[in-house]
């Protein structure tokens, strides 16, 4: 019984250690102080320039709120099955303890004192006694196993109501943050389209990268029928696409749900967060990149492109723009991840 008590502790505090990442993942949502009203065209594409860069650091970090709700969700699933085997443990041991129980009741159970008085012969009252200490030392061990079974059930379900209750708070939380993003890009929305075309093209270009021709596959130096070629294809057929807030297709998309989109019709399963994607592979340097790296920019990672070769990238942009191919060399670049090979 000693893993099924031990357990629950270990519960709680990945729950509670989640909590805490939870707060780091979902803080960074502070109400952005507002400036004065743009007196020229050129400082309200600015503006709109900084406000579409910040969302798109908003939208990773909700990424990253998800998975960390995601976990919370899992302990919780985990704890509850824990409480579960705890609460069957504690039945396993009712028949005998009901039994014990209606044995001291009727008094049908022996004492020493009636075996001395009822054997016939020493054998037998040895006999008797050694009986009557096996019947105790079992009811023992009992009694003390269903203590013990109970208290594991106890502490299992208090682990699985603190998962519960900690995967809630989150999830409401994250809605809530959810919410103020949407307003927020509702907002910008309405200032990028307030700018003129050569203004939303100036702050799409600014933010990542001006559109480029999209090559086809098989003009890219990539190995045909391999991830990476699998990956390139199915990016480059979402060109044109509408970017869109927490988007992983079909037809509209952010820039983690893009790259694990791709890669997801490969067979090989993404996050959906650019940080989370970013931990994943080798790194690799600008110079190393090949057809199939994933490209991460800025300081905390809050963009990812795909690398399809010859210096360009496919990537969900940013609000306001679909997706597209642009050089990889693009502000805030960092560096590459190779996942295969």
């Amino acid at each position: 019984m000693q893993s099924a008590r031990t357990t629950p502790r270990r519960h709680s505090r990945a729950v509670l250690a989640g909590a805490a990442l939870i707060a780091v993942a979902t803080g960074v949502l502070a109400p952005t102080p507002a400036g004065a009203d743009p007196s020229t065209a050129a400082e309200a594409a600015d503006l709109v320039r900084k406000a579409a860069q910040e969302l798109t650091v908003v939208d990773e970090q909700l990424h990253d709120a998800e998975l960390v709700v995601a976990e919370h969700r899992k302990a919780a699933a985990a704890a509850a099955e824990q409480a579960a085997a705890a609460h069957e443990a504690v039945a396993v041991y009712e028949p005998q303890l009901r039994a014990i129980a209606q044995t001291a009741h009727t008094g049908v159970s022996q004492s020493r004192m009636a075996a001395f008085l009822t054997s016939e012969s020493a054998t037998e009252l040895v006999q008797q006694i050694t009986t009557l200490d096996l019947i105790a030392d079992h009811t023992d061990v009992v009694v003390s196993a269903a203590a013990q079974a109970q208290r594991a059930a106890r502490e299992a379900q208090a682990a699985a109501d603190e998962a519960a209750a900690l995967a809630e708070a989150a999830a409401q939380q994250l809605r809530d943050q959810k919410a103020e993003v949407e307003k927020r890009a509702a907002a910008y929305q309405d200032d990028f389209a307030r700018l003129s075309a050569a203004e939303q093209e100036r702050v799409t270009t600014a933010v990542a990268g001006r559109s480029l021709s999209a090559p086809s596959v098989d003009e890219l130096p990539v190995v045909p029928g391999s991830a990476a070629a699998v990956a390139i294809a199915a990016a480059l057929a979402q060109v044109g696409d509408s970017y869109a807030s927490g988007g992983t297709g079909p037809d509209a998309f952010d820039c983690s749900g893009l790259t694990s989109f791709a890669y997801g019709t490969a067979g090989v399963k993404l996050p959906h967060s650019s940080r989370a994607q970013s931990t994943l592979g080798r790194q690799v340097s600008r110079d190393e990149l090949q057809p199939g790296d994933l490209v991460f920019y800025y300081s905390p990672i809050s963009h990812v492109a795909l690398y399809i070769g010859n210096g360009l990238i496919v990537h969900a942009r940013t609000y306001g723009k679909p997706v597209a191919v642009t050089s990889v060399d693009q502000n805030g670049y960092r560096f590459g991840v190779r996942l295969t090979g």
